[in-house]
């Protein structure tokens, strides 16, 4: 892993438990931790990054914790890899192909710009708090 690798994901492994208040209610959600290595998480980690309109309800999300059929065709094969993201709140999951922690930053804010755009909406981050304190 090189140095900039590295510093990426020790930048993201700090977001766990994060929560990042947008304009108009919405909220994005963000959990990580460093795992073992295994088929399903072949770069250690276990992650789960959403976006929420202002009811609370899950609007998109990229995650692996749990494995999803490929997109497509019901004969193909699946990869053992449990990276996915739910592109709308009825999207059961479509399979992603995790390059780095970088590149799956730039996925998750890219796909959160594209959702607030259409609805008319800044990303604009106007505080932030951690999950407990949206659960509580």
């Amino acid at each position: 892993m090189s140095s900039a690798d590295e510093h990426t994901l020790a930048f993201l492994l700090a977001f766990d438990g994060r929560i990042h208040h947008l304009e108009g209610g919405y909220w994005l959600k963000f959990e990580i931790k460093h795992m073992p290595v295994t088929s399903q998480r072949p770069h250690g980690l276990s992650y789960s990054f959403t976006l929420h309109d202002p009811d609370g309800a899950r609007i998109m999300g990229f995650d692996n914790a749990h494995a999803v059929p490929p997109k497509g065709a019901r004969f193909k094969a699946r990869t053992p890899q449990n990276d996915h993201w739910h592109r709308t709140v009825d999207d059961a999951g479509r399979p992603y192909p995790f390059t780095s922690a970088d590149q799956l930053l730039a996925d998750f804010f890219a796909e959160v710009r594209r959702i607030l755009t259409e609805r008319g909406v800044s990303d604009t981050v106007i505080g932030e708090g951690a999950i407990e304190d949206k659960e509580a």
